[in-house]
């Protein structure tokens, strides 16, 4: 079956992915980590990109975004995959693609599924075994949101300001809720939605992404079309 285009619409969060090739691992060393999140944060600057959470992995990174535009996500990604992939070639003295292909993304409905895949991307390195607390884990914005460090990517999404009146109260909530985590269906939802490029949401939100674009935003229903005798 032939890949969906990429949906980008201006406004609207965005669920990022970007895999190694192979799964092999996308970074040696410690300075390779802050020099991806260096790239990531010049180039959403430039293109107007709003990064809410990242988190960076050992062979993929996730990104929760707003554009202003709608070249910006794409415009970001070609810049930052081009620049990195270079560095790291010439460092590691290697050659060819470092990507699994173009990156997956997805829209996602705010009121919904934002503060879901938040918590989400916060919980990647606890998932991996590679951290028992997210809060143990350098290179994600979990530590930003409970209020431990400030990052210069972060750009809080109005939904996370409701969680409090208070910088302290907003870090206690935001904490509690990652400490309740989210279900297995949920997590999938997330999952396969950026995979597969559906948008992910209530269908009222989602009838209205399709009529705003061309391109189909959710799987079509099994089984017949209707007709207009039925």
């Amino acid at each position: 079956m032939a890949r969906l285009p990429r949906l980008t619409v201006p406004g609207y969060p965005h669920h990022i992915i970007q895999r190694g090739n192979n799964r092999q691992p996308i970074f040696s060393r410690e300075a390779d980590y802050q020099l991806l999140l260096d790239l990531i944060h010049e180039h959403a600057r430039q293109q107007h990109v709003a990064i809410h959470a990242y988190v960076l992995m050992s062979n993929h990174f996730h990104l929760l975004a707003t554009p202003e535009t709608e070249e910006g996500i794409p415009q970001m990604m070609q810049a930052v995959g081009r620049r990195y992939v270079r560095h790291y070639n010439l460092r590691q003295e290697r050659s060819g693609t470092l990507w699994e292909g173009r990156y997956r993304s997805t829209l996602i409905q705010a009121e919904r599924y934002l503060l879901a895949c938040m918590v989400y991307i916060d919980l990647n390195p606890v998932r991996a075994g590679m951290a028992a607390d997210p809060a143990d884990y350098r290179w994600s914005s979990h530590e930003h949101y409970i209020g431990r460090r400030a990052d210069k990517l972060v750009t809080p999404h109005p939904l996370y300001w409701e969680l409090g009146n208070t910088p302290f109260a907003r870090d206690e909530a935001y904490g509690t809720l990652v400490r309740a985590g989210i279900g297995d269906r949920e997590k999938q939802a997330l999952t396969d939605s950026a995979l597969r490029g559906w948008a992910l949401g209530e269908p009222d939100y989602v009838a209205e992404l399709q009529r705003r674009t061309q391109r189909r935003v959710a799987r079509a229903q099994a089984g017949r079309p209707r007709t207009k005798t039925e």
